[in-house]
């Protein structure tokens, strides 16, 4: 239901219900007009008769095609009359350029807004959407404006006729290519040029400029296969040629497909350094596979099965798209392009919107290419009716949910990345954003697993299934199962105290019983500590215990030093105490230290000195960076200051007389004997 990932994995669940939608309403339809096609063998049994027919008249228009071709000409002939071909040439070249000089003239008067538009300086979003708007605006109107200009001089030359109608579809293909030339040159802004930053997808120059020139050859080529049959047939060619020549114009979309799917700049990443988003020779032969099916399908005149593909497969890709456009275009000013983030509440309910808009348009298109009647198939009370109505409700429900994860998910996401911990931010703000980060995520998975389940109950209510049972069961089953996890209950209600109690939070270093560490995360039931010397303890919050929170508010450090028993005690005082005047005017440590370090006096008297006791107050934390700078500097000021630190001395007593004995007889021992 959520955000992120590939466009496929996104929306894995619209094709699956849009293809229960599509064979539910085909096979209604067919129930309520072909009473003998009402069972399924029955139903592919005529598909592949009607499919059979089909391909028999396409053989049968082949070897006639040249008689075809004959005949559009001598209509060509009739309806030209005494008017030569190359009068209509020329009549046809001056309707478009009409229609260019309208255009020419309203672009140059609005030259001034765009440069102006241009001119000022984007810094927040809505400025570049501004940008982006007036760009679009203007290159719309200057095709609308040749659209007028061109289809007004073709009334007032044109008669009725043919080669009007001819003429007609033609300009409606040039007005529907150059709209879509319009769309793509502000989305990619191929040209290498200062607007660039202005593109709505974030692809490299080369590779816009690629799928620019690919996209437009392959549109250019639809639109002029599309205005050919069209023509063809306001000459009175047989629709049977009509359908075998528009084939053969597919394969040229087929291989334009195909030169596109294996250039080598298809395969390249959107942007240096993010990853490779292109695809490899296994994605490759699979879209090229699919490019030769689609055509295949088509060309049997197995529309059903082409509509459902359009839709399984184009749906998921023209979301991704949708998705890239909007969280580029509304990304926070300042930021690079295809720069990975957290996306913006606004770019979720324009992408979710968007994803909506689509899947309806989708269900739409599916009704339209099989022929369904939405207000019969309400009428009726069969099993497919009903399997139809039930997942067009569980289709609405799911974008419902899907909307609503992603709002949640959204402001979960901005709320955490705004509660980032930060040097610049301390006190109450940084307790406050330590809070936010240990209860957000608890309160985004509660809220996840709420809608899923709310969601799943209202799908299976809308397919006819009758919830109470399963709510009732639910029940017991969720008794059965605290009596059986009484373990995993106590986890899970011993964390909802805990955070309650706020004990810790994210971020803080705990100890508990034989666990410490820094806490990372936690989950309904357990807690992450990292050591410091690097493990991981993930703890049961019901085996937690009493927790000894070091990170908060304040931390005292206390010393004791032994100095021997004729140092300068006052002298030691006053050097320590200047020490703490040091280290709180320290840039670094000074803002960690609450109370600077003192000597509190003599503590006790030991064998070899004395011993003093120092304290200090610092931030938690901190006290261990600052303790070793204090007791460098200690060391230095006492050793240059005369006070000796104590420590133990041996001392051996002995008798004089004896000593002198035993040194006189090793004296002898060692001597050598005089010789005999």
């Amino acid at each position: 239901m959520s955000g992120t990932g590939h466009p496929y994995r996104k929306t894995a669940l619209s094709p699956v219900l849009l293809a229960v939608v599509a064979w539910a309403g085909d096979a209604s339809a067919q129930a309520a007009t072909d009473a003998a096609a009402s069972s399924l063998s029955q139903l592919i049994a005529d598909r592949f008769d009607r499919i059979g027919e089909h391909l028999g008249g396409l053989a049968h228009a082949l070897p006639r095609m040249p008689d075809y071709l004959h005949e559009v000409g001598l209509s060509f002939e009739k309806a030209a009359g005494a008017t030569s071909p190359g009068r209509i040439v020329v009549v046809s070249l001056l309707c478009l350029a009409i229609g260019a000089l309208v255009e020419w003239g309203l672009r140059r008067a609005l030259r001034d807004l765009s440069a102006r538009r241009h001119a000022q300086p984007v810094t927040t979003t809505t400025d570049r959407l501004a940008v982006v708007a007036t760009d679009l605006g203007l290159e719309l109107g200057g095709v609308v404006a040749f659209a007028l200009g061109a289809f007004a001089s073709l009334l007032a030359v044109g008669r009725p006729g043919p080669i009007n109608e001819a003429g007609s579809s033609i300009l409606v293909a040039l007005v529907w290519l150059r709209l879509v030339l319009a769309l793509l040159k502000v989305l990619l802004r191929p040209n290498n040029r200062p607007d660039r930053a202005f593109a709505a997808l974030d692809l490299e120059q080369p590779l816009a400029r690629f799928w620019y020139r690919s996209l437009t050859a392959f549109v250019g080529w639809l639109a002029l296969g599309w205005a050919t049959i069209v023509s063809l047939n306001a000459f009175g060619m047989p629709q049977d040629g009509r359908h075998l020549l528009a084939y053969l114009l597919g394969i040229g979309l087929v291989v334009i497909a195909l030169v596109i799917i294996w250039h080598p700049t298809s395969s390249r990443p959107a942007r240096t350094g993010h990853g490779n988003d292109g695809y490899g020779n296994g994605s490759k032969w699979l879209a090229s596979l699919a490019a030769v099916v689609f055509w295949t399908v088509w060309a049997i005149n197995a529309m059903p099965a082409f509509w459902f593909l359009t839709v399984a497969i184009g749906l998921p890709l023209v979301i991704g798209i949708g998705r890239r456009i909007s969280r580029h275009l509304l990304r926070p000013a300042g930021s690079e392009g295809g720069e990975a983030g957290v996306p913006s509440i606004a770019s979720v309910i324009v992408e979710q919107g968007l994803r909506a808009l689509l899947v309806g348009a989708a269900i739409w298109l599916l009704l339209w290419g099989w022929n369904l009647d939405v207000g019969a198939l309400a009428a009726q009370e069969s099993v497919y009716a009903r399997l139809v109505r039930g997942a067009l409700h569980a289709l609405v429900i799911v974008l419902a949910a899907d909307l609503a994860w992603g709002l949640i998910k959204a402001m979960a996401d901005n709320a955490l990345a705004r509660a980032q911990a930060s040097p610049d931010v301390s006190g109450d703000e940084a307790r406050r954003r330590a809070r936010v980060r240990t209860l957000l995520p608890i309160g985004r998975n509660l809220a996840f697993i709420v809608l899923v389940v709310m969601a799943g109950l209202m799908v299976l209510s809308s397919l006819g299934v009758e919830i109470a049972p399963l709510v009732a069961s639910a029940g017991v089953v969720g008794v059965a199962v605290g009596f059986g996890a009484q373990t995993v209950v106590r986890d899970i209600i011993s964390g909802m105290f805990y955070m309650i109690d706020d004990a810790f939070r994210v971020g803080e270093y705990i100890q508990s019983g034989n666990y410490k560490g820094t806490v990372e995360s936690f989950s309904l039931r357990s807690i992450k500590l990292r050591h410091q010397r690097g493990p991981l303890f993930t703890v049961p919050f019901g085996a937690l215990g009493a927790v000894q929170n070091m990170s908060r508010d304040w931390v005292i450090v206390k010393e004791m030093i032994g100095i021997t028993y004729d140092s300068d005690v006052d002298k030691a005082k006053k050097l320590i105490k200047q020490i703490g005047i040091e280290l709180s005017q320290d840039p670094d440590l000074g803002p960690s230290i609450l109370q600077p370090l003192k000597m509190q006096g003599v503590e006790q008297f030991g064998d070899y000195g004395m011993r003093i006791r120092t304290k200090m107050m610092t931030k938690p934390g901190e006290q261990f960076v600052i303790r070793r700078r204090a007791n460098a500097m200690i060391k230095k000021a006492f050793d240059a200051n005369g006070i000796r630190f104590a420590t133990p001395k041996v001392q051996v007593a002995h008798d004089a007389e004896s000593a002198t004995s035993a040194a006189a007889q090793l004296v002898v021992k060692a001597a050598p004997e005089a010789p005999h």
